[in-house]
């Protein structure tokens, strides 16, 4: 009975040591350990480095390829593990961009932290998409311009009805001018967004305007944002009902609570 019970401690040991997170002396050990996993796609050693669970910090659609041949790519040319107090990032290559996951110090040494690389990564999608959106704005201005000079008004929907080109959009044939705004503004599936972002043209009686909301509050984006034919984009957050107050919007006419986004 005894040898069972040892025999049954010793198993429960080695199976808990081998789910733990390996850990490190400096913080350089671990990001040279984390790249070279990820050069040789070794799925073991990222268990190892990052936990059991680390596919689940990561977005819905994974790891892009083309980001890890670049962040390979640039770990050749030039790389460094910046130290801030008790928290240490991998930065590559020649404009320094920085990996999100930080390793961070413990006890045993430094490790991983999959949560705030979660947080982290989460962040940058967020002003990514934002920025998105701001550029998204602008190109709407550009578009409202085109249709103005072909048909001397401007246009009141941003998709054009069926067989119509009574929108800032409608799909061309092979050889035909394109729309003022591209397919983009147009998805395959409804309500799916541009880039984690909605739009939704506004009635302006000098022009025309557009207001631009995040599809998941505090997921795909936090601001929305507002411009008109001046091509000067404002940005305010509306909070977890973003989509509610956007669609609430009867004009244009952002007040002081809305803030001048700088061009």
């Amino acid at each position: 009975m005894k040898t069972k019970l040892l025999s049954g401690m010793v198993l429960f040991m080695v199976s808990a040591a081998a789910m733990a997170q390996q850990s490190f002396s400096t913080p350089a050990q671990a990001t040279d350990a984390l790249v070279s996993a990820i050069s040789e796609h070794n799925e073991e050693a990222l268990s190892n480095l990052l936990g059991e669970n680390w596919r689940d910090y990561l977005p819905a659609e994974g790891v892009d390829p083309e980001a890890v041949d670049r962040l390979l790519r640039d770990w050749k040319v030039r790389h460094e593990t910046v130290v801030n107090g008790n928290t240490a990032y991998l930065v590559v290559g020649e404009s320094g961009w920085q990996l999100p996951v930080p390793a961070v110090k413990i006890a045993a040494g430094w490790q991983f932290d999959m949560q705030k690389a979660a947080d982290e990564i989460l962040t940058r999608k967020i002003g990514r998409n934002e920025l998105a959106a701001i550029a998204a704005l602008h190109a709407y201005v550009d578009a409202q311009r085109s249709y103005f000079a072909m048909n001397h008004q401007y246009a009141q929907k941003v998709v054009s009805s069926e067989g119509k080109k009574d929108g800032l959009y409608w799909p061309v044939l092979p050889g035909e001018a394109p729309s003022p705004l591209g397919p983009a503004f147009s998805p395959k599936e409804p309500g799916a967004g541009y880039h984690g972002y909605r739009f939704r043209i506004l009635p302006d009686s000098t022009g025309f305007a557009m207001v631009a909301w995040p599809v998941t509050y505090a997921q795909t984006g936090v601001m929305s944002f507002v411009i008109n034919q001046d091509d000067r984009v404002y940005q305010r957050d509306l909070g977890s009902d973003s989509e509610q107050k956007a669609h609430a919007l009867a004009a244009y006419h952002p007040d002081k609570t809305w803030q001048s986004v700088a061009p």
